[in-house]
C-alpha cells in the first residue's frame, strides 16, 4: 500500500508515465493544466496539476480521477476535460 501511494506522488509529482514525455500544459481561463496520466492495471489513469499565480505564489492543486483510457492520448484528453470542469466548478476556491 505504501510503496503505491508513492508511486503516484512520485508520478503527480513530474515523474511522468513510465518514461513517457510530458504532456504539454494548456492554458484555461488564467490556470495552467498539466495533464499527468500514468499506467495502471493496462490502461491510463486520469491524473494531472492545475495550476494558477494568486497573489504572487504560484498554487497548485493535484488531482486524480477514477476514470482510465486505453492510450495515453486519450487520457489526456480526458484530464483536460477533467480539470476544466474543476476549474470551473471550484475556480481559485480549489487552493484553499
Amino acid at each position: 500500500m505504501l510503496s503505491t501511494l508513492k508511486a503516484l506522488w512520485q508520478r503527480l509529482a513530474g515523474a511522468g508515465a513510465g518514461g513517457a514525455p510530458d504532456a504539454p500544459a494548456v492554458e484555461y481561463k488564467g490556470f495552467s493544466i498539466r495533464p499527468a496520466p500514468y499506467p495502471a492495471n493496462g490502461q491510463y489513469q486520469t491524473a494531472g496539476i492545475i495550476e494558477k499565480e494568486i497573489g504572487g505564489e504560484l498554487k497548485s492543486h493535484r488531482f486524480v480521477r477514477a476514470d482510465t483510457d486505453a492510450s495515453r492520448d486519450d487520457a489526456i484528453a480526458t484530464t483536460i476535460l477533467k480539470a476544466k470542469r474543476i476549474i470551473d466548478e471550484r475556480g481559485d476556491n480549489m487552493f484553499a
